[in-house]
Protein backbone atom coordinates (compact mmCIF):
# COMPACT_ATOMS: atom_id res chain seq x y z
CA UNK A 1 0.00 0.00 0.00
CA UNK A 2 0.96 3.34 -0.53
CA UNK A 3 -0.15 6.69 0.77
CA UNK A 4 -1.09 9.15 -1.83
CA UNK A 5 -2.17 12.74 -1.23
CA UNK A 6 -3.07 11.14 2.51
CA UNK A 7 -5.44 8.73 1.02
CA UNK A 8 -4.28 5.10 0.67
CA UNK A 9 -3.99 3.12 -2.81
CA UNK A 10 -4.08 -0.26 -2.85
CA UNK A 11 -3.91 -2.38 -5.93
CA UNK A 12 -5.80 -5.76 -5.11
CA UNK A 13 -5.33 -7.50 -8.18
CA UNK A 14 -2.36 -9.53 -9.81
CA UNK A 15 0.29 -6.79 -11.47
CA UNK A 16 2.10 -9.49 -13.81
CA UNK A 17 -0.88 -11.12 -14.96
CA UNK A 18 -2.85 -8.26 -15.74
CA UNK A 19 0.29 -6.81 -17.54
CA UNK A 20 0.72 -9.51 -19.41
CA UNK A 21 -3.03 -10.38 -20.67
CA UNK A 22 -2.80 -6.38 -22.05
CA UNK A 23 0.29 -7.26 -24.01
CA UNK A 24 -0.44 -10.38 -25.18
CA UNK A 25 -3.49 -9.05 -27.84
CA UNK A 26 -2.13 -5.33 -27.59
CA UNK A 27 -0.07 -3.35 -30.33
CA UNK A 28 3.05 -3.30 -28.51
CA UNK A 29 3.66 -7.53 -29.17
CA UNK A 30 6.29 -8.63 -31.59
CA UNK A 31 6.48 -11.83 -31.56
CA UNK A 32 4.63 -14.44 -29.27
CA UNK A 33 3.44 -18.59 -29.40
CA UNK A 34 1.87 -20.56 -27.33
CA UNK A 35 4.01 -20.23 -23.78
CA UNK A 36 4.81 -16.60 -24.55
CA UNK A 37 4.77 -13.11 -25.54
CA UNK A 38 7.84 -10.39 -26.43
CA UNK A 39 6.39 -6.89 -26.31
CA UNK A 40 7.49 -3.42 -25.85
CA UNK A 41 6.56 -2.30 -22.31
CA UNK A 42 3.85 0.58 -21.91
CA UNK A 43 6.59 3.03 -20.48
CA UNK A 44 10.19 1.79 -22.33
CA UNK A 45 13.44 3.32 -20.80
CA UNK A 46 15.11 2.34 -24.06
CA UNK A 47 14.22 2.74 -27.32
CA UNK A 48 14.30 -0.94 -28.46
CA UNK A 49 12.98 -2.55 -25.19
CA UNK A 50 11.52 -5.93 -25.16
CA UNK A 51 9.60 -7.83 -21.93
CA UNK A 52 9.27 -11.38 -22.63
CA UNK A 53 6.87 -13.13 -20.55
CA UNK A 54 5.98 -16.83 -20.18
CA UNK A 55 1.61 -17.25 -20.21
CA UNK A 56 2.25 -19.11 -17.11
CA UNK A 57 3.44 -17.81 -13.60
CA UNK A 58 6.16 -19.48 -12.75
CA UNK A 59 8.83 -17.87 -9.89
CA UNK A 60 12.20 -18.74 -12.39
CA UNK A 61 13.96 -20.60 -14.98
CA UNK A 62 14.15 -23.96 -13.35
CA UNK A 63 9.94 -24.30 -12.55
CA UNK A 64 9.57 -24.09 -17.20
CA UNK A 65 8.79 -27.10 -18.37
CA UNK A 66 10.71 -28.59 -21.36
CA UNK A 67 8.01 -27.13 -23.64
CA UNK A 68 8.51 -23.66 -22.59
CA UNK A 69 11.78 -24.15 -22.65
CA UNK A 70 12.00 -24.84 -26.10
CA UNK A 71 8.93 -22.27 -27.26
CA UNK A 72 11.41 -19.49 -25.10
CA UNK A 73 14.11 -20.46 -26.99
CA UNK A 74 11.85 -19.84 -30.63
CA UNK A 75 10.44 -16.33 -29.44
CA UNK A 76 13.63 -15.60 -27.89
CA UNK A 77 15.96 -16.17 -31.42
CA UNK A 78 13.33 -14.22 -32.62
CA UNK A 79 13.85 -11.22 -31.71
CA UNK A 80 17.18 -11.33 -31.12
CA UNK A 81 17.23 -11.71 -35.28
CA UNK A 82 14.95 -8.88 -35.18
CA UNK A 83 17.35 -6.65 -33.16
CA UNK A 84 20.24 -8.45 -35.46
CA UNK A 85 18.48 -6.55 -38.34
CA UNK A 86 16.98 -3.85 -37.41
CA UNK A 87 20.03 -1.61 -38.73
CA UNK A 88 22.64 -2.04 -41.16
CA UNK A 89 24.54 -3.77 -38.07
CA UNK A 90 23.66 -5.24 -35.48
CA UNK A 91 22.02 -3.74 -32.29
CA UNK A 92 24.13 -4.43 -28.90
CA UNK A 93 21.43 -5.65 -26.37
CA UNK A 94 21.34 -6.01 -22.71
CA UNK A 95 19.24 -9.20 -21.90
CA UNK A 96 18.54 -9.83 -18.00
CA UNK A 97 16.46 -12.61 -16.30
CA UNK A 98 14.04 -11.45 -13.47
CA UNK A 99 13.25 -14.24 -11.02
CA UNK A 100 11.88 -14.60 -7.81
CA UNK A 101 13.87 -13.87 -4.60
CA UNK A 102 15.04 -17.61 -3.17
CA UNK A 103 13.45 -17.95 0.36
CA UNK A 104 10.31 -15.42 0.58
CA UNK A 105 7.53 -14.37 -1.80
CA UNK A 106 8.38 -16.89 -4.85
CA UNK A 107 4.64 -17.41 -5.23
CA UNK A 108 3.90 -13.91 -5.87
CA UNK A 109 6.63 -13.49 -8.76
CA UNK A 110 6.40 -13.56 -12.48
CA UNK A 111 9.97 -15.03 -14.59
CA UNK A 112 10.33 -13.11 -17.29
CA UNK A 113 13.07 -11.71 -19.60
CA UNK A 114 14.38 -7.84 -20.53
CA UNK A 115 15.96 -7.36 -23.88
CA UNK A 116 16.77 -3.39 -24.45
CA UNK A 117 19.04 -1.95 -26.35
CA UNK A 118 20.79 1.81 -25.90
CA UNK A 119 20.77 2.11 -30.22
CA UNK A 120 18.26 4.51 -31.00
CA UNK A 121 18.83 5.14 -34.76
CA UNK A 122 22.32 3.60 -37.28
CA UNK A 123 25.54 4.63 -35.35
CA UNK A 124 23.42 6.63 -32.72
CA UNK A 125 23.00 5.81 -29.29
CA UNK A 126 20.66 6.84 -26.29
CA UNK A 127 22.30 9.06 -23.88
CA UNK A 128 20.96 9.56 -20.25
CA UNK A 129 19.98 13.05 -19.46
CA UNK A 130 19.87 14.33 -16.07
CA UNK A 131 16.37 13.47 -15.21
CA UNK A 132 17.09 9.96 -16.20
CA UNK A 133 20.35 9.36 -14.85
CA UNK A 134 19.41 11.72 -11.46
CA UNK A 135 15.76 10.82 -10.98
CA UNK A 136 14.64 7.46 -13.22
CA UNK A 137 12.57 9.58 -15.34
CA UNK A 138 13.14 8.28 -18.62
CA UNK A 139 12.13 10.48 -21.39
CA UNK A 140 12.05 8.67 -25.07
CA UNK A 141 11.76 10.17 -28.32
CA UNK A 142 9.82 7.24 -29.68
CA UNK A 143 6.85 5.82 -28.94
CA UNK A 144 6.62 2.09 -27.27
CA UNK A 145 3.68 1.17 -30.55
CA UNK A 146 6.58 2.55 -33.56
CA UNK A 147 8.99 1.00 -31.78
CA UNK A 148 7.21 -2.36 -31.69
CA UNK A 149 5.95 -1.71 -35.15
CA UNK A 150 9.98 -1.05 -36.40
CA UNK A 151 10.66 -4.51 -35.02
CA UNK A 152 7.72 -6.56 -36.30
CA UNK A 153 8.75 -4.76 -39.67
CA UNK A 154 12.36 -6.25 -39.75
CA UNK A 155 12.74 -8.99 -42.30
CA UNK A 156 15.33 -12.26 -40.52
CA UNK A 157 16.62 -13.78 -43.36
Amino acid sequence: MQKILGQVATYEGDLFADVLAAERSGPRVVAANEHWTAFVPAAARWPYELQLFPHRRVPDVATLTDAERDAFVEVYLDVLGRFAHRFDEPMNYISSWNQAPVHAGREQWWLHLQLFSFQRAPGKLKYLAGSESGMGAFVSDTSPEGAADALRAVVVP
